[in-house]
Protein backbone atom coordinates (compact mmCIF):
# COMPACT_ATOMS: atom_id res chain seq x y z
CA UNK A 1 0.00 0.00 0.00
CA UNK A 2 0.77 3.29 -0.24
CA UNK A 3 1.99 4.67 3.12
CA UNK A 4 3.17 8.36 4.58
CA UNK A 5 4.15 7.84 8.05
CA UNK A 6 5.86 11.76 8.13
CA UNK A 7 4.53 14.70 7.38
CA UNK A 8 6.47 17.57 4.65
CA UNK A 9 7.35 19.64 7.34
CA UNK A 10 10.72 19.91 6.39
CA UNK A 11 9.34 20.57 2.90
CA UNK A 12 6.67 23.39 4.04
CA UNK A 13 4.17 21.66 2.31
CA UNK A 14 0.58 19.97 3.73
CA UNK A 15 0.76 16.83 5.86
CA UNK A 16 -1.17 15.00 3.28
CA UNK A 17 -0.62 11.29 1.98
CA UNK A 18 -0.11 10.82 -1.45
CA UNK A 19 -2.18 7.35 -2.49
CA UNK A 20 -2.85 5.92 -5.84
CA UNK A 21 -5.59 8.54 -7.10
CA UNK A 22 -2.62 11.00 -7.42
CA UNK A 23 -0.42 9.17 -9.85
CA UNK A 24 -0.89 10.28 -13.58
CA UNK A 25 0.17 7.71 -16.45
CA UNK A 26 2.32 8.69 -19.29
CA UNK A 27 3.78 6.82 -22.40
CA UNK A 28 2.40 3.17 -23.27
CA UNK A 29 4.22 -0.58 -24.72
CA UNK A 30 7.49 1.15 -23.08
CA UNK A 31 10.22 -1.73 -22.23
CA UNK A 32 11.84 -1.66 -19.36
CA UNK A 33 11.90 2.28 -18.91
CA UNK A 34 14.97 2.01 -16.06
CA UNK A 35 15.76 5.27 -16.81
CA UNK A 36 14.00 8.89 -17.59
CA UNK A 37 14.99 12.55 -18.27
CA UNK A 38 12.88 15.84 -18.59
CA UNK A 39 13.40 18.80 -20.17
CA UNK A 40 11.42 22.02 -20.15
CA UNK A 41 9.80 21.32 -23.32
CA UNK A 42 7.90 18.92 -21.74
CA UNK A 43 9.78 15.67 -23.13
CA UNK A 44 10.12 13.26 -21.44
CA UNK A 45 12.84 10.57 -22.48
CA UNK A 46 13.31 6.64 -21.32
CA UNK A 47 15.48 4.10 -22.08
CA UNK A 48 13.59 1.05 -24.02
CA UNK A 49 15.54 -2.12 -24.41
CA UNK A 50 13.86 -2.63 -27.71
CA UNK A 51 16.80 -1.02 -28.65
CA UNK A 52 16.94 2.99 -28.33
CA UNK A 53 15.37 5.93 -26.64
CA UNK A 54 11.57 6.09 -25.94
CA UNK A 55 10.26 10.08 -26.48
CA UNK A 56 7.27 10.87 -25.13
CA UNK A 57 5.53 14.51 -25.78
CA UNK A 58 3.15 16.32 -23.47
CA UNK A 59 0.45 15.73 -26.03
CA UNK A 60 0.72 12.28 -25.67
CA UNK A 61 2.67 11.09 -28.66
CA UNK A 62 5.27 8.55 -28.98
CA UNK A 63 8.41 8.38 -31.26
CA UNK A 64 10.86 5.99 -30.87
CA UNK A 65 14.77 5.97 -31.76
CA UNK A 66 16.33 2.85 -31.88
CA UNK A 67 19.77 1.74 -33.40
CA UNK A 68 22.19 -1.27 -33.50
CA UNK A 69 25.33 -2.19 -32.28
CA UNK A 70 28.71 -2.61 -34.81
CA UNK A 71 27.57 -6.47 -34.15
CA UNK A 72 24.22 -6.28 -35.37
CA UNK A 73 22.76 -6.51 -31.75
CA UNK A 74 20.00 -3.86 -30.25
CA UNK A 75 21.57 -1.78 -27.37
CA UNK A 76 20.63 -2.69 -23.48
CA UNK A 77 20.22 0.82 -22.49
CA UNK A 78 20.13 1.27 -18.97
CA UNK A 79 20.93 4.86 -17.83
CA UNK A 80 20.54 7.50 -20.49
CA UNK A 81 21.99 10.75 -20.99
CA UNK A 82 20.52 13.91 -23.77
CA UNK A 83 23.55 16.02 -25.34
CA UNK A 84 23.11 19.29 -26.54
CA UNK A 85 22.73 18.12 -30.56
CA UNK A 86 19.66 16.28 -29.20
CA UNK A 87 21.23 12.35 -29.78
CA UNK A 88 21.77 10.47 -26.64
CA UNK A 89 24.26 8.74 -25.11
CA UNK A 90 23.57 4.94 -23.68
CA UNK A 91 24.87 3.27 -21.46
CA UNK A 92 25.07 -0.63 -22.58
CA UNK A 93 23.80 -2.88 -19.97
CA UNK A 94 24.73 -6.06 -21.98
CA UNK A 95 24.56 -9.60 -21.21
CA UNK A 96 28.89 -9.88 -20.90
CA UNK A 97 29.76 -6.50 -22.42
CA UNK A 98 28.84 -2.52 -21.34
CA UNK A 99 30.15 0.68 -22.53
CA UNK A 100 28.71 3.51 -23.19
CA UNK A 101 27.67 4.25 -26.90
CA UNK A 102 26.25 7.44 -28.94
CA UNK A 103 22.70 7.03 -30.32
CA UNK A 104 21.61 9.58 -32.80
CA UNK A 105 17.63 10.52 -33.88
CA UNK A 106 18.67 8.89 -37.45
CA UNK A 107 19.28 5.50 -35.58
CA UNK A 108 23.26 5.94 -35.89
CA UNK A 109 24.92 3.87 -33.32
CA UNK A 110 29.00 4.66 -32.57
CA UNK A 111 31.00 4.12 -29.54
CA UNK A 112 31.54 6.64 -27.25
CA UNK A 113 33.23 5.07 -24.51
CA UNK A 114 33.95 1.64 -24.79
CA UNK A 115 37.17 0.46 -23.52
CA UNK A 116 39.03 1.88 -20.57
CA UNK A 117 42.99 1.43 -19.83
CA UNK A 118 42.80 -1.12 -23.29
CA UNK A 119 40.47 -3.48 -21.24
CA UNK A 120 36.26 -3.41 -22.66
CA UNK A 121 34.35 -2.08 -20.05
CA UNK A 122 31.92 -4.13 -18.11
CA UNK A 123 27.95 -3.93 -18.18
CA UNK A 124 27.78 -0.82 -17.38
CA UNK A 125 24.86 1.20 -15.12
CA UNK A 126 24.77 4.72 -15.53
CA UNK A 127 26.40 7.66 -17.91
CA UNK A 128 25.56 11.74 -16.65
CA UNK A 129 27.08 14.79 -18.13
CA UNK A 130 27.19 17.31 -15.10
CA UNK A 131 27.09 20.56 -17.07
CA UNK A 132 30.64 21.24 -15.99
CA UNK A 133 32.65 19.41 -19.12
CA UNK A 134 32.84 15.98 -17.34
CA UNK A 135 30.74 12.67 -17.44
CA UNK A 136 30.35 10.24 -14.99
CA UNK A 137 30.31 6.83 -15.63
CA UNK A 138 28.93 4.09 -13.19
CA UNK A 139 29.63 0.33 -13.28
CA UNK A 140 27.77 -1.53 -10.88
CA UNK A 141 29.92 -4.86 -10.67
CA UNK A 142 32.84 -6.61 -12.24
CA UNK A 143 31.31 -9.79 -11.30
CA UNK A 144 29.60 -12.19 -13.79
CA UNK A 145 26.94 -12.55 -13.44
CA UNK A 146 26.12 -9.27 -11.88
CA UNK A 147 23.47 -10.83 -9.55
CA UNK A 148 26.56 -12.00 -8.05
CA UNK A 149 26.83 -8.54 -6.61
CA UNK A 150 23.58 -8.60 -5.25
CA UNK A 151 25.17 -9.00 -1.73
CA UNK A 152 25.83 -7.25 1.60
CA UNK A 153 29.71 -7.32 1.88
CA UNK A 154 32.33 -5.99 0.09
CA UNK A 155 31.64 -4.50 -3.47
CA UNK A 156 33.82 -3.82 -6.58
CA UNK A 157 31.42 -0.83 -8.47
CA UNK A 158 33.31 1.47 -9.58
CA UNK A 159 32.91 5.56 -10.61
CA UNK A 160 34.43 6.91 -14.43
CA UNK A 161 35.10 10.95 -14.88
CA UNK A 162 35.46 11.47 -18.49
CA UNK A 163 36.98 14.78 -19.35
CA UNK A 164 38.74 16.58 -22.26
CA UNK A 165 41.82 15.12 -20.95
CA UNK A 166 40.39 11.38 -21.23
CA UNK A 167 38.35 9.09 -19.01
CA UNK A 168 39.95 7.22 -15.70
CA UNK A 169 38.56 5.88 -12.98
CA UNK A 170 38.09 8.05 -9.61
CA UNK A 171 36.07 5.56 -7.48
CA UNK A 172 36.41 2.27 -6.58
CA UNK A 173 35.37 -0.71 -4.22
CA UNK A 174 32.07 0.98 -4.03
CA UNK A 175 28.91 -1.57 -3.16
CA UNK A 176 26.85 -1.62 -6.23
CA UNK A 177 27.40 1.53 -7.78
CA UNK A 178 23.66 3.20 -9.39
CA UNK A 179 23.22 6.29 -10.58
CA UNK A 180 24.81 9.69 -9.24
CA UNK A 181 24.49 13.31 -9.47
CA UNK A 182 25.94 16.67 -8.39
CA UNK A 183 25.04 18.44 -5.37
CA UNK A 184 22.98 22.13 -5.92
CA UNK A 185 26.76 23.61 -4.54
CA UNK A 186 28.45 21.47 -6.96
CA UNK A 187 31.00 20.67 -4.18
CA UNK A 188 30.44 16.78 -4.01
CA UNK A 189 29.30 13.97 -6.12
CA UNK A 190 26.51 11.82 -4.78
CA UNK A 191 26.43 8.12 -5.01
CA UNK A 192 23.54 5.45 -4.48
CA UNK A 193 25.48 2.23 -3.65
CA UNK A 194 22.79 -0.17 -3.95
CA UNK A 195 23.24 -3.45 -2.10
CA UNK A 196 25.52 -1.41 0.46
CA UNK A 197 22.40 -0.05 0.93
CA UNK A 198 23.76 3.92 1.50
CA UNK A 199 23.99 6.93 -0.46
CA UNK A 200 27.26 8.03 -0.35
CA UNK A 201 29.36 11.50 -1.63
CA UNK A 202 32.78 12.81 -2.59
CA UNK A 203 34.10 16.36 -3.09
CA UNK A 204 34.88 16.91 -6.69
CA UNK A 205 37.31 19.00 -8.38
CA UNK A 206 37.22 20.69 -11.52
CA UNK A 207 38.74 17.91 -12.70
CA UNK A 208 36.96 15.03 -11.91
CA UNK A 209 39.29 13.63 -9.06
CA UNK A 210 37.10 12.60 -6.07
CA UNK A 211 38.13 13.05 -2.50
CA UNK A 212 37.09 10.07 0.50
CA UNK A 213 33.98 8.74 0.33
CA UNK A 214 31.43 10.16 2.71
CA UNK A 215 28.10 7.92 4.25
CA UNK A 216 25.16 10.64 4.21
CA UNK A 217 22.35 7.94 4.94
CA UNK A 218 22.11 4.69 5.50
CA UNK A 219 18.95 2.85 4.63
CA UNK A 220 17.44 -0.17 6.06
CA UNK A 221 15.41 -3.27 5.51
CA UNK A 222 13.43 -3.43 2.22
CA UNK A 223 15.71 0.24 1.07
CA UNK A 224 17.76 -0.88 -2.18
CA UNK A 225 18.71 2.63 -3.73
CA UNK A 226 18.43 2.86 -7.37
CA UNK A 227 17.83 6.28 -8.81
CA UNK A 228 18.81 9.91 -7.46
CA UNK A 229 17.88 13.34 -8.15
CA UNK A 230 17.90 16.78 -6.35
CA UNK A 231 15.67 19.19 -5.43
CA UNK A 232 16.15 23.08 -5.23
CA UNK A 233 16.17 22.78 -1.61
CA UNK A 234 19.43 20.62 -1.63
CA UNK A 235 17.22 17.12 -0.91
CA UNK A 236 18.47 13.96 -2.24
CA UNK A 237 15.24 12.26 -3.73
CA UNK A 238 16.26 7.95 -3.39
CA UNK A 239 14.10 6.00 -5.61
CA UNK A 240 14.20 2.26 -4.20
CA UNK A 241 13.93 -1.15 -6.40
CA UNK A 242 11.59 -4.18 -4.53
CA UNK A 243 9.83 -2.34 -2.57
CA UNK A 244 8.96 0.67 -4.71
CA UNK A 245 10.18 3.64 -1.98
CA UNK A 246 10.82 7.56 -2.62
CA UNK A 247 12.63 8.77 0.24
CA UNK A 248 13.44 12.59 0.40
CA UNK A 249 17.46 12.92 2.19
CA UNK A 250 17.51 16.07 3.92
CA UNK A 251 20.55 17.95 3.72
CA UNK A 252 20.96 16.89 7.40
CA UNK A 253 20.68 13.41 6.65
CA UNK A 254 16.95 13.10 8.32
CA UNK A 255 14.61 10.97 6.10
CA UNK A 256 11.01 11.44 4.29
CA UNK A 257 9.61 8.04 3.39
CA UNK A 258 7.08 9.92 0.80
CA UNK A 259 5.73 6.57 -1.19
CA UNK A 260 6.04 2.90 -0.83
CA UNK A 261 3.98 0.09 -2.53
CA UNK A 262 4.81 -3.00 -1.36
CA UNK A 263 4.36 -6.46 0.33
CA UNK A 264 5.58 -6.97 3.75
CA UNK A 265 5.63 -10.74 2.82
CA UNK A 266 7.32 -10.68 -0.16
CA UNK A 267 10.01 -7.95 1.54
CA UNK A 268 10.79 -10.11 4.64
CA UNK A 269 11.44 -12.66 1.44
CA UNK A 270 13.97 -10.44 -0.24
CA UNK A 271 15.50 -9.49 2.68
CA UNK A 272 16.30 -12.87 3.96
CA UNK A 273 17.81 -13.92 0.72
CA UNK A 274 19.95 -10.64 0.64
CA UNK A 275 21.22 -11.89 4.24
CA UNK A 276 21.88 -14.82 3.43
CA UNK A 277 24.08 -14.02 0.37
CA UNK A 278 21.51 -15.74 -2.38
CA UNK A 279 19.64 -12.84 -4.26
CA UNK A 280 19.28 -12.75 -7.48
CA UNK A 281 17.31 -11.88 -10.32
CA UNK A 282 14.49 -13.62 -9.61
CA UNK A 283 13.93 -11.12 -6.36
CA UNK A 284 13.99 -8.10 -8.52
CA UNK A 285 12.10 -9.70 -11.31
CA UNK A 286 9.27 -10.86 -9.49
CA UNK A 287 8.20 -8.05 -7.23
CA UNK A 288 4.78 -7.90 -5.21
CA UNK A 289 2.75 -4.33 -5.64
CA UNK A 290 -0.45 -3.00 -6.22
CA UNK A 291 0.68 -0.24 -8.75
CA UNK A 292 4.02 0.41 -9.15
CA UNK A 293 6.53 -2.20 -11.42
CA UNK A 294 9.88 -2.02 -9.82
CA UNK A 295 10.20 2.05 -9.95
CA UNK A 296 14.12 2.40 -10.56
CA UNK A 297 14.38 6.73 -11.38
CA UNK A 298 12.82 9.60 -10.82
CA UNK A 299 12.87 12.98 -13.16
CA UNK A 300 11.58 16.38 -12.03
CA UNK A 301 8.89 17.42 -14.44
CA UNK A 302 6.68 20.27 -15.40
CA UNK A 303 7.23 23.74 -16.34
CA UNK A 304 8.01 24.53 -12.92
CA UNK A 305 9.08 20.86 -11.71
CA UNK A 306 6.56 20.62 -8.95
CA UNK A 307 5.92 17.25 -10.39
CA UNK A 308 7.91 13.84 -10.94
CA UNK A 309 7.82 10.99 -13.29
CA UNK A 310 9.44 7.58 -12.65
CA UNK A 311 11.15 5.09 -14.28
CA UNK A 312 10.58 1.39 -13.73
CA UNK A 313 12.30 -2.06 -14.35
CA UNK A 314 8.70 -4.03 -15.54
CA UNK A 315 6.61 -1.70 -16.29
CA UNK A 316 4.88 -0.47 -19.50
CA UNK A 317 4.51 3.07 -18.50
CA UNK A 318 5.71 5.79 -16.21
CA UNK A 319 3.80 7.08 -13.27
CA UNK A 320 4.09 10.38 -12.89
CA UNK A 321 3.29 11.96 -9.08
CA UNK A 322 3.21 15.95 -7.46
CA UNK A 323 5.79 16.79 -5.07
CA UNK A 324 6.04 19.46 -2.29
CA UNK A 325 9.14 21.06 -3.75
CA UNK A 326 10.05 22.29 -6.71
CA UNK A 327 13.61 19.87 -8.55
CA UNK A 328 16.43 21.00 -9.47
CA UNK A 329 16.59 21.78 -13.01
CA UNK A 330 19.53 19.23 -14.37
CA UNK A 331 21.98 20.26 -16.74
CA UNK A 332 20.05 19.00 -20.19
CA UNK A 333 16.48 21.00 -19.02
CA UNK A 334 17.26 23.05 -22.06
CA UNK A 335 17.86 20.88 -24.83
CA UNK A 336 15.90 20.45 -27.76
Amino acid sequence: MFTHPLTYSLMNAPSTPLDAGSLRWRGEGLQRPECVIATAAGDLYTADWRGGVAHLRSDGTQTFYAGTLPDGAAPRPNGIALLADGSFLLAHLGAEDGGVWRLSRDGAVEPWLTHLHGQPLPPTNFVWPDGHGRTWVTVSTRRQPRSLGYRPEGGDGFIVCVTAAGARIVADGLGYTNEVALHPSGRWLYVNETFARRLSRFTVAADGTLGPRETVACFGPGTFPDGLAFDEEGGAWVVSIVSNRLIRVAPDGEQTLWLEDADAEHLAQVEAAFEAGTMDRPHLDGITSRVLRNISSIAFCGPDRRSAVLGCLLGDRLAQIPMPCPGLAPPHWNHP
